[in-house]
């Protein structure tokens, strides 16, 4: 296959049919060969000595017999393959609450780290993931709902169906969540959020969430700090 590689669009014309021999992706009409997908345009040689590599690459089903054609190279439109983020034991994932029960939460995962993902996998967050600390207090209704956005870690690959996800780190937990009356909650404490309209309080196992101000503070002690020993040291000289 060449490197002459472009983004076609589906019935965007490629060729005349007297030039190539249209094969995955493409269709002959009225004496040309047109896209019927979008993805990539390739270019593949028609001289693969491997049967398994040419199957792989070239779809025969497509192509006009027709011994004219053996000189002739073969154009292809594949689909864009991405190669995708799968989530890890260790990763970072974001997920949707989709239905909670007393023993777990059931989530859809939508991203791993930063990266959205193009289809969502299943996980779970079993009631002892939740927190790390009192494991016999936690109640799932009292730590998430439907609906909610919540950034968790996979600590196992769990089974064929689900991801097992946990939030017991302080800074996982719930990042979003809708009130009744359709506002967005705002966390005041680590198991509570409120609504800013009706002022309604509800349970949720929150995020911790990292900002800079314990570094602004720390930067303004030691500047602070430094102006008093200059100031001590001036009073000295004098």
């Amino acid at each position: 296959m060449d490197n002459n590689i472009t983004i076609v669009t589906p019935g965007q014309k490629l060729s005349r049919d007297n030039e190539y021999i249209a094969s995955e992706g493409t269709y002959y009409y009225k004496g040309s060969i047109y896209s019927s997908v979008l993805g990539f345009r390739h270019f593949v040689k028609n001289n693969i000595t491997s049967k398994e590599e040419s199957d792989d690459i070239v779809d025969n089903s497509n192509i006009n017999n027709n011994n004219n054609n053996s000189n002739k190279d073969y154009i292809v439109v594949l689909k864009e393959k991405d190669p995708g983020v799968v989530p890890e034991i260790g990763s970072v994932v974001t997920v949707q609450v989709l239905r909670i029960n007393p023993r777990l939460a059931s989530v859809a995962i939508l991203c791993v780290g930063t990266k959205a993902l193009k289809e969502t996998f299943n996980g779970i967050i079993r009631v002892q993931d939740v927190r790390a600390t009192e494991i016999d207090k936690v109640e799932i209704y009292k730590s998430f709902r439907p609906g909610d956005i919540v950034i968790a870690e996979v600590i196992s690959l769990g089974d064929s169906r689900s991801y097992f996800l946990s939030t017991a780190k302080n800074e996982l937990g719930v990042v979003f969540a809708q009130s009744v009356a359709g506002a967005t909650m705002i966390p005041i404490s680590w198991n509570m959020m409120q609504c800013p309209k009706t002022k309604t309080k509800e349970y949720r196992k929150v995020a911790k969430m990292t900002t800079n101000d314990n570094e602004n503070d720390s930067e303004n002690s030691a500047t602070t700090t430094n102006t008093d020993n200059n100031t001590e040291s001036q009073e000295n000289d004098e």
